[in-house]
């Protein structure tokens, strides 16, 4: 089978020849790719220095970058690694032999079980972002899988040639969860031992801004892969505030035979239409995810 492994990078000249050396060593029959999203240090002349195929991709973000590789390359298997120098080379080909012979479509290097990632990870908040994004997930798609943002993936064909990418930086792992459990993907996590980043290199990742971007796209993955949920919780919000402001209007009617506050009673009534209609939409948008679903299913056997 041919293998590709895919190195999306931006500014790193202090690792991406380890990178690249490390990966040869351990699987040295694949294609090795690295597609620099525009540097502005040494990075592409390093990779080239170091053999690999390199390409600019100039429009910034990592799914970007993922989405073109995958456009791109043709293989049999894709291993997915950043260009830092964290995730170790010799667990590859273990985690190739796993996706074939347990004919699976996703198989991740987990960081978090081992407690590597812990223990090495030196930026703050980054592990208590993983663990929210982790049970948010596991709870919404009835799954139970431990590290969703990890960067280490070995992907079969069938998921690569079918996997159309909605974002553009690092919601990326979140988005390939999300998508591969809607639509009924193998996955597969085997613990790896988590290296930081060495001296002199830096992460590109910012806690707080991508860690909203990456909030963000989950929740507009969770109202497109499961409206008939949202929708319902908004419902299910707006009529709580429609009895709250309708109970006192009602409550004198019974008593006086009139309303008084007419104010309460209109936001009442508007809380109630709200929420009805917010219901129809998730019920309809939930038939239309199911459609898609069936879609998605019957193209991606028609392109085996």
């Amino acid at each position: 089978m041919e293998i590709a492994v895919l190195i999306p990078c931006l500014n790193e000249a202090r690792t991406i020849k380890k990178v690249i050396d490390d990966f040869r060593k351990s699987l040295p029959s694949a294609a090795i790719y690295v597609y620099d999203n525009n540097s502005t240090d040494d990075t592409f002349q390093i990779a080239t220095d170091a053999g690999a195929v390199v390409v600019k991709e100039y429009n910034r973000g990592k799914a970007n970058v993922v989405q073109r590789m995958f456009t791109d390359i043709e293989a049999d298997i894709y291993l997915m690694v950043d260009g830092d120098a964290t995730y170790p080379a010799d667990t590859a080909s273990h985690m190739i032999e796993l996706l074939i012979s347990r004919n699976l479509d996703i198989v991740v290097g987990d960081r978090l079980s081992n407690a590597s990632y812990a223990k090495e990870n030196k930026r703050k908040f980054h592990g208590a972002g993983n663990e929210l994004i982790k049970k948010l997930i596991n709870f919404l798609f009835n799954a139970s899988l431990k590290d969703i943002l990890s960067g280490y993936r070995v992907f079969s064909r069938k998921f690569v040639k079918n996997y159309p990418s909605l974002v553009e930086g690092f919601e990326l792992e979140t988005e390939i969860t999300i998508f591969s459990l809607h639509h009924g993907f193998r996955i597969h996590e085997i613990p790896i031992n988590y290296q930081d980043r060495p001296t002199g290199s830096e992460s590109k990742l910012n806690t707080f801004s991508d860690g909203f971007k990456v909030l963000k796209t989950m929740f507009n993955l969770f109202r497109y892969y499961k409206p008939m949920i949202f929708f319902s919780t908004i419902a299910g919000i707006l009529f709580l505030l429609g009895v709250a402001m309708g109970i006192r209007p009602i409550l004198e009617y019974v008593e006086f035979k009139y309303v008084y506050r007419v104010p309460s009673a209109i936001l009442a009534s508007g809380l109630m239409i709200a929420a009805l209609l917010c219901l129809f939409c998730g019920l309809i948008l939930d038939t239309i995810v199911q459609i898609d679903k069936k879609q998605f299913k019957h193209l991606m056997n028609f392109n085996k």
